[in-house]
């Protein structure tokens, strides 16, 4: 039985495309490279070179000529870039509901038909690839991965997990104890306590599809019976996530938000930080030193605190919200001092995930230079990920995923944070899946002629 017969919905090979005077900007170094060609074959960027180089595409800027499998795009000069990248979001906590509680538990039917949506509106925002911090199933990145749904390339962590009472723990103080060790794996969340358990958590995990783990080593907003302040997590639980991970030839990242969890998850084999609101410079330095990235999610608090959204979070969890809230931006700016690599990251829950792009604003009002903005969301992003070879960059044997542009992000991160203005097309893998631009229609939905 073929492919096309068992998965009728995975498409054949995308069309081929001649980006003919694009305006090229390497996040790599913020080099703007004018009038310049890119081929697109089979997915990847097969070819690039200057226009000179190049028969000229004529006056018909967008033509299918009887006989050529070669779609040429006239660019005029506007701006081609990588997709970007999303390294800290929630598939599961979709929008449909209207406080966080009911935004986090939400029916599993109901939440999986949901998934789908979240997901197309992050690439038409720009995003070709997303790191799903938990919630994520397997069953969801293979539809993507096949097809079955418009969506970005997805990496995801399975249930971020949580010692007892930790961030990953959702239960109110009066809820009964979980039945069996390993708690509810329903929803973002499990639990582990001891290093056997963490053992098996990490190992389950990689079981069901993981790309890597997610746990819990400081308090969180979300969660109803932790401070902010507690720090979770043993070193040698910690160690035993770490060990797993490194024996699959993956990682640990991990939820904190004080210099004490901090430093006792690098310290114990932890590559990679979310959040890092309380931070302090020591702690800073540490991170650079040991290569650790920093994934900061302004938005998610800066979104639950306003007006827009009031009442979404109880009171209880809003003032630990205002904590965090107030000290994101100086994290940042000690990060950046120290050397710290920091990727892109939103965090949003439920209705607010339409504010993703809001974050590209809030690292430039910290005093972010927007080239290490763009570097957050592009080559900072594909190092974390693993993917530095693949994606990132617009270059030679790279994915073809790309975004087009009416204007250059490094002059204002305004273009990055308001797609609807300026976002004109997204490439992934080589095929057009959004488009605000006559020249360059959707594959998606372009359907073969009748003769």
């Amino acid at each position: 039985m073929t492919t096309a017969t068992n998965k009728p919905w995975v498409r054949g090979p995308p069309a081929r495309y001649r980006l003919v005077d694009c305006t090229l900007i390497d996040p790599k170094d913020g080099a703007v490279h004018p009038r310049v060609v890119v081929d697109l074959k089979d997915g990847i960027v097969s070819r690039m070179s200057k226009l000179g180089k190049w028969p000229s595409p004529g006056d018909e800027a967008l033509s299918w000529t009887q006989g050529e499998d070669i779609h040429v795009v006239n660019m005029d000069g506007r701006f081609l870039l990588p997709g970007l990248i999303d390294c800290h979001v929630h598939l599961q906590a979709a929008p449909g509901e209207t406080g966080l509680k009911d935004s986090i538990n939400q029916d599993h039917d109901t939440n999986l038909l949901r998934q789908p949506y979240v997901a197309r509106e992050m690439l038409r925002r720009g995003f070709t690839s997303v790191r799903d911090c938990a919630g994520a199933g397997q069953a969801i990145k293979e539809a993507f991965a096949e097809g079955l749904f418009p969506a970005p390339r997805l990496f995801t962590s399975g249930h971020g997990i949580s010692q007892t009472g930790g961030h990953g723990d959702l239960r109110a103080a009066k809820d009964a104890e979980y039945a069996c060790c390993g708690g509810n794996t329903r929803g973002l969340g499990r639990i582990a306590d001891g290093v056997e358990q963490c053992l098996h958590a990490a190992r389950e995990e990689l079981r069901c599809g993981a790309d890597f783990i997610k746990i819990m080593v400081s308090g969180g907003v979300a969660s109803p019976t932790d401070k902010l302040t507690s720090p979770q997590y043993t070193a040698e639980e910690i160690r035993a996530f770490t060990k797993v991970a490194a024996d699959a030839g993956t990682y640990v990242t991990a939820h904190a938000y004080t210099p004490a969890s901090i430093q006792n998850a690098i310290l114990n084999g932890v590559s990679g930080i979310e959040h890092g609101n309380l931070i302090d410079e020591a702690t800073a330095k540490l991170m650079a030193e040991r290569g650790v990235f920093l994934t900061p999610t302004l938005i998610t608090y800066s979104a639950m605190a306003s007006t827009e959204f009031a009442g979404f979070l109880p009171p209880a969890i809003a003032e630990k919200n205002f904590q965090v809230l107030s000290a994101g931006k100086r994290s940042i700016q000690l990060a950046d001092a120290a050397g710290v690599t920091m990727c892109y990251g939103s965090d949003l829950l439920g209705p607010m995930q339409v504010k993703q792009s809001g974050e590209f604003m809030l690292r430039k009002e910290a005093g972010l230079s927007a080239l290490k903005i763009l570097q957050s969301a592009t080559v900072n992003a594909a190092r974390m990920l693993r993917q530095e070879e693949k994606l990132g960059r617009v270059k030679e044997g790279f994915f073809a995923d790309l975004i087009v542009l009416n204007a250059n992000p490094l002059d204002d991160m305004e273009v990055l944070a308001h797609p609807e203005r300026h976002l004109l097309a997204v490439f992934k893998e080589g095929r057009v899946v959004e488009s605000r631009w006559s020249k360059l229609p959707s594959d998606l939905d372009r359907v073969s002629l009748i003769e």
